[in-house]
């Protein structure tokens, strides 16, 4: 007898997706979803496609705001440099001061440290709450920046004579990223309000923090002063 050879075409597998009836019924399944919930895809679509150009806009604000921002404060920088403060803080008429460019370019990384120096500017007027109003506005990801506000703080607070604050916030600035450049002044300071609360084992703490691990600093020799002067009041 003669065998008739099954040819491969007809041992093909039938998929589901080459199915009509498979494919018809995955279609009228897919339009009955968007049927019945065809009012929350239109919000979701709707809702994200709203965050898409709100973050497009803002991301085209804010660098807008950013050239503009820098070109202004080129002038207000150099009057807080000359200690004109009045008009690095208000302008000049014909250029914005810090306060203006806070106000115009909010969004923007210019206005962000104007605000570090019209605190800084309001410290040395003398007008401390203002003075932290701005600091405490201030937010940097440079720690030394950041560490430097947490100090203007503390020295408002100081001459506020609210002396837990002002440790609070020189913790701060010693704690951000210690540095033989900056961190020793700020353990000092620390030490200095340690002592006006009368709490001398934590302002011998601090000074000794300072003799152990800053001893080329500008205030190793003063440390030592001060810890010999507080182990004498200690006895």
């Amino acid at each position: 007898m003669v065998k008739i050879k099954k040819s491969k075409k007809d041992d093909k597998e039938i998929l589901p997706l080459d199915n009509p009836e498979v494919i018809s019924e995955t279609l009228s399944k897919s339009e009955k979803f968007i049927s019945t919930y065809k009012n929350m895809i239109f919000i979701f679509f709707g809702a994200l496609l709203l965050i898409i150009s709100a973050f497009s806009i803002f991301s085209y604000l804010k660098t807008s705001q950013n050239a503009n921002g820098q070109d202004e404060m080129f002038q207000a920088v150099y009057y807080f440099e000359k200690d004109s403060l009045v008009q690095a803080l208000n302008g000049d008429g014909n250029n914005y001061g810090f306060l203006e460019i806070i106000d115009e370019y909010s969004l923007s990384d210019a206005a962000n440290l104007s605000r570090f120096y019209a605190g800084a500017s309001y410290l040395k007027l003398g007008n401390y709450q203002n003075a932290i109003k701005y600091l405490n506005d201030f937010s940097s990801s440079d720690f030394l920046i950041q560490s430097r506000a947490y100090s203007l703080i503390g020295d408002a607070y100081i001459e506020l004579e609210d002396y837990d604050n002002a440790i609070s916030f020189f913790k701060k600035a010693s704690n951000e990223n210690p540095n033989e450049y900056f961190t020793p002044s700020y353990l000092l300071k620390l030490a200095l309000a340690y002592e006006k609360v009368g709490n001398l084992n934590s302002a011998l703490n601090s000074y000794e923090v300072i003799i152990e691990d800053y001893k080329g600093s500008p205030e190793f020799q003063t440390s030592v002063k001060n810890k010999s002067r507080i182990e004498g009041l200690m006895l």
